[in-house]
């Protein structure tokens, strides 16, 4: 049988085809190994887990504990999948995404977002497990999903403030009610104005004539993906993100339950929103993020016991173990799952020529 030639652009796309191959192979060995590095120096080799494991083995045979245990298990694949619901909602407008899809685009981002700074890898793992080449545009809608998300934090995290402060300004004996009601109006206004904000975040799909005319001009086509969402799709998106708040939040007080941290429910609510709201707003890496949130937690909870200074060393070690466990069940566990998926990520795609400029 005659040996086919081929001509030399067949060879050469051939041999691009290979070189992409194998950049990409090596790009996702790349996370996978940056990915399980981190997690394990972080939860394996620095974290009193042996203490951690034994406590809960300790605590099986309490009634009701394996319920407790079953349910924050249920809890951490409804809580991505409620954020797999919200990406898939949004990326409709763009892009035709199934549930399952969504799911696996979402814990790639988990797996990604573990090791890069304040997770931003979480947006570009998710766009590159599509067929559809508009990157750009899905990284922009997960931003604007992730801002959603931040917005519920914030705005709970500052109510939850407000009835947390005035207990914190006793405690030292510099509570001012012109003071309180001063802090009062500026939350109230700023939550106010990053909520119009985001309500009208299409009006940024507006700004393009002005980009056109300076240095931004190449960015501008991108902008109108934001023009796609109006005020009650912005809200539904909202609500989803509050769903999500209200299920990691819930499993917050699950742990302290179950390490034994006497907090009741309206209370364990408020503070676990305020450690939620000052994480929102220290940049962190995911992983160094599991030590200053438990120093954080510390912290509010200590001038809730109203003894910040120095807890009962069971009431540190239940903080703790609850903050470690929580960060292993939503971050580290979905990570390594979503390690599954890293090799469905393709970095290297050749964009339809029908594309609008």
């Amino acid at each position: 049988m005659p040996r086919m030639i081929l001509s030399p652009t067949k060879r050469l796309m051939i041999r691009n085809a290979k070189i992409k191959k194998t950049w990409n192979r090596l790009i996702q060995l790349a996370i996978l190994i940056l990915a399980y590095g981190f997690i394990y120096k972080e939860v394996f080799y620095k974290r009193n887990l042996v203490q951690i494991l034994q406590e809960l083995r300790d605590d099986f045979s309490r009634p009701g504990f394996p319920l407790l245990i079953l349910l924050l298990t249920c809890l951490l694949w409804f809580n991505w999948a409620i954020e797999s619901v919200k990406w898939k909602y949004l990326m409709a407008k763009i892009d035709r995404v199934g549930f399952w899809k969504a799911y696996q685009a979402v814990l790639a981002g988990v797996t990604i977002s573990i090791f890069t700074p304040n997770r931003v890898g979480e947006y570009f793992g998710r766009v590159f497990i599509l067929n559809s080449s508009w990157r750009v545009e899905g990284i922009l809608v997960t931003i604007l999903g992730s801002m959603g998300q931040l917005l519920v934090t914030i705005m709970t995290g500052s109510i939850a403030l407000l009835a947390f402060l005035p207990r914190f300004l006793v405690h030292y004996g510099n509570f001012n009610g012109y003071l309180y009601y001063t802090l009062l109006a500026v939350i109230v206004g700023f939550n106010l104005l990053i909520l119009g904000f985001y309500l009208n975040i299409s009006l940024l799909s507006g700004w393009k004539e002005k980009m056109q005319q300076n240095r931004l001009r190449h960015v501008q086509k991108f902008f109108h993906v934001f023009s796609f969402y109006h005020t009650r799709e912005l809200l539904n998106v909202l609500f989803l993100s509050l769903l999500r708040y209200a299920v990691f939040s819930f499993q917050f007080y699950l742990l302290l339950r179950i390490f034994a941290v006497p907090v009741p429910l309206p209370a364990a609510f408020m503070l676990i929103s305020l450690v939620y709201f000052v994480m929102a707003v220290i940049p962190t890496v995911a992983l160094t993020e599991l030590g200053i949130r438990g120093s954080v937690a510390l912290y509010i909870f200590g001038i809730y016991f109203e003894n910040p200074a120095g807890l009962p060393e069971s009431f540190r070690f239940g903080i703790l173990a609850a903050t470690t466990v929580l960060w292993a069940v939503n971050l580290g566990i979905p990570a390594l799952v979503g390690s599954v998926f890293v090799f469905h990520l393709k970095f290297f795609r050749k964009l339809p020529n029908n594309r609008d400029s």
